[in-house]
């Protein structure tokens, strides 16, 4: 970690950004340091509602720097293909659950898997059509996944 000259500005997602810091992290790209950034949600869901996540933080580097983030996270199917690999598991019998539409369920159509849209995150039930894509499924809580595990197990 070094704020003189860095190779890279690495930006995840933290409850706890400061102008400070941003500030710093936009000197750093505007001189030249290769800007990556986790994932691309704008904003991510809390017990008082809405707060502004990565993509949002993002964006507003981005914004300052006119330079664009590699997303290293959802939806990049490179992350996808590493952790089916890391974990040994083929696309046809790995499900992707998640809440949001443009990162998690984009992220598991392009890895080719089955996936499962729940609705107490981000994705509220009106936004669901407004996607060029659909999740296999949608289920109101995770708690409703788990009866669907033997129709999602794959065949003898």
């Amino acid at each position: 970690m070094t704020s003189r000259d860095p190779d890279y500005v690495v930006l995840g997602e933290t409850r706890t950004y400061s102008f400070e810091a941003i500030t710093r992290a936009i000197r750093l790209v505007a001189g030249g340091a290769r800007f990556i950034a986790t994932n691309p949600d704008p904003s991510g869901p809390s017990a008082e509602g809405l707060m502004p996540a990565t993509g949002a933080i993002a964006a507003l580097i981005t914004r300052a720097t006119g330079v664009e983030p590699y997303y290293v996270g959802k939806p990049n199917p490179l992350m996808m293909r590493s952790a089916l690999n890391r974990i040994e598991a083929h696309s046809e019998t790995t499900v992707m659950i998640g809440d949001r539409m443009d990162t998690d369920i984009v992220s598991g159509l392009e890895a080719g898997l089955r996936t499962i849209l729940v609705l107490t995150g981000s994705t509220k039930p009106e936004q669901v059509a407004r996607h060029p894509f659909v999740p296999t499924r949608v289920v109101e809580s995770i708690a409703d996944v788990v009866p669907l595990v033997d129709d999602f197990a794959p065949e003898d």
